[in-house]
């Protein structure tokens, strides 16, 4: 079974916002397995914006996205399996691609080891959300 290109065209499309001065968001289906500030979700989706300056240590890998940022003042840690991100888009033009809400792999279940952030990879599995995916323009 080949690799997914989700995460190849959500690091493709991030690369292309921030060359071509635009601020990538992703929006992102939220279940158990997302790390995420509860109070920001709406509809079990978020919006997030992944602009460099906007994160720290914003790492994109095949199964996960992981960054720092601030909330109402206070740092907070981002966990997103890539399977949730539901688009990615430049917030100045609205130019992107959406995807399906995706199933974690087998192998994928946990989150990476924690570094020095003392993350725990002892959540429990996805819900996946029914029906057609869609997408809204957010402004």
């Amino acid at each position: 079974m080949s690799t997914s290109t989700k995460p190849y065209m959500i690091r493709a499309l991030h690369q292309w916002c921030c060359d071509n001065g635009h601020t990538p968001y992703v929006v992102v289906w939220v279940n158990d397995k997302t790390d995420v500030p509860r109070e920001f979700v709406k509809n079990n989706e978020i919006v997030l914006n992944i602009a460099y300056s906007a994160t720290k240590n914003l790492k994109m890998d095949n199964d996960w996205i992981s960054f720092s940022a601030r909330f109402g003042g206070m740092s907070r840690e981002i966990w997103l399996p890539v399977g949730n991100v539901m688009s990615i888009f430049a917030r100045e033009t609205g130019e992107g691609m959406g995807f399906e809400v995706e199933p974690m792999a087998d192998h994928a279940d946990l989150k990476p080891a924690p570094d020095a952030s003392g993350k725990s990879d002892d959540e429990p599995g996805p819900n996946r959300p029914g029906g057609r995916p869609s997408l809204r323009i957010v402004k």
